[in-house]
């Protein structure tokens, strides 16, 4: 009884342990051989508008909204020197009395003498360049922005393409046990296991397509396009940006950083309206021209006229001078502080792009043909026999890890070039 009992309970594990190891896969046939898993249909990725990075930079720098708001200021600033171009007005009074002569009518004119309407109009037309310059230091930020966000969207792109190469590697894996299952060589649990990864390896394709629409959504607000819009993107993470010398690169930078050209800028406005201030040291003149009437016997009407002017005893401006020479050592200062740090900046973000390089190259010829060396030859060795289903599972696994770093390696390598590019001021493609 005991013999009997201990095989019925082994006939009894041997019949639940499909289920155990796979609830949703049916036990198989005694007719016929597995059935292979059943994987989802893919969902076809829509069709896009083609853009590359040079198309998505120009769409920015027409459509962007914080760029559209802030060349806006330009206009500001324009009017301000249409407004200290403006000459006072005249102005008239009228007086009538008991006395004689009884009425009188005057035109009062003040008159700017010293040059002090063209200094006034060369500080505003500094503050108009100085907005321009706080412009381009946006136009930079946004096309670091777009820059980022396009490789950002080719990342996910890339991703998603790997992905669907694992996919269709789990797949062949799975015809490969299934036929070594049909041939008697493998257990059951072999399929089980292959089918599970291509499961897997389809979730993850399905994911990677939807982070393609965030960061497509990312790309579209800065572009101001519609946020479904999708983009059939030109152009690979692959495509390295150029190689600029250093000393190239230091010298561009001291001519076109936003924060050195906010700062010479500030000087040439701090000295225009040094000037003015010594130009509104001269009063201003004021002439009166009028006319007296009615006085009998005397006189019908009579031409009468002055002038007025303040005497400048006290108040010549001393303070605001001084104030003015006071900024302009600070901004010297500051500039040459900033100068010496924007040099660091430019060395150290150099530096950081070839680092990058370094390792995208290092991906490039060793770490990754390697791996896909190792995983072809442990297929290769299962199909023969001559391995287990875990070392090409394995094998698989350390490839897509290699090729998720190095895409990472890539897109860290075009936003170091980004990074260096908006601390230069100006492209460097």
């Amino acid at each position: 009884m005991s013999r009997i009992a201990l095989r019925l309970g082994i006939l009894i594990l041997v019949a639940t342990f499909p289920c155990w190891c796979a609830p949703q896969a049916a036990p198989p046939s005694a007719a016929g051989p597995l059935p292979s898993a059943q994987v989802p249909a893919q969902t076809p990725a829509p069709a896009g508008r083609r853009l590359n990075l040079a198309a998505a930079l120009d769409l920015a720098e027409r459509q962007n909204l914080d760029l559209a708001a802030a060349r806006l200021q330009h206009s500001v600033a324009q009017a301000g020197s249409r407004i200290a171009g403006e000459i006072p007005n005249p102005a008239v009074s009228l007086s009538a009395t008991r006395d004689t002569p009884h009425e009188t009518v005057l035109l009062d004119q003040p008159i700017e003498i010293g040059g002090q309407r063209s200094r006034r109009i060369d500080v505003a037309r500094q503050g108009v360049a100085l907005t321009d310059v706080q412009i381009r230091a946006v136009e930079i930020q946004v096309r670091l922005n777009t820059r980022e966000a396009f490789y950002a969207a080719s990342l996910a792109y890339s991703r998603t393409a790997q992905l669907q190469d694992s996919l269709g590697l789990a797949q062949r894996l799975q015809e490969i046990a299934k036929a070594r299952f049909d041939a008697g060589d493998v257990p059951q649990l072999e399929v089980l296991q292959a089918e599970l990864q291509v499961s897997r390896a389809q979730a993850d394709v399905e994911v990677a397509r939807q982070q393609e629409y965030v960061s497509f959504s990312v790309l579209n607000a800065l572009l101001n396009e519609p946020a479904e819009t999708v983009w059939d993107l030109s152009g690979s993470l692959e495509n390295l940006p150029a190689n600029v010398p250093l000393a190239d690169l230091t010298s561009r930078a001291r001519q076109a950083n936003s924060d050195l050209q906010n700062l010479t800028q500030q000087l040439k406005v701090e000295q225009s309206r040094r000037a003015l201030l010594r130009a509104e040291r001269i009063p201003t003149l004021d002439v009166s021209v009028g006319t007296s009437l009615d006085k009998p016997p005397d006189f019908q009407s009579a031409l009468v006229g002055g002038f007025s002017m303040a005497v400048p005893l006290f108040s010549r401006n001393q303070g605001e001078i001084a104030q003015s020479e006071a900024s302009e050592r600070f901004l010297d200062a500051d500039l040459l502080a900033t100068q010496r740090a924007v040099n660091g900046r430019v060395e150290q973000a150099y530096y950081a792009l070839s680092a990058q390089q370094t390792q995208v190259n290092l991906f490039r010829t060793t770490v990754l043909p390697s791996g896909r060396q190792v995983e072809s030859l442990a297929e290769e060795s299962y199909r023969a026999g001559k391995a287990s289903l875990l070392s090409v599972l394995d094998a698989q696994s350390n490839v897509q890890q290699i090729e998720r770093a190095y895409l990472d390696s890539l897109f860290s390598l075009q936003s170091a070039f980004a990074q260096l590019e908006q601390i230069v001021g100006e492209s460097l493609d």
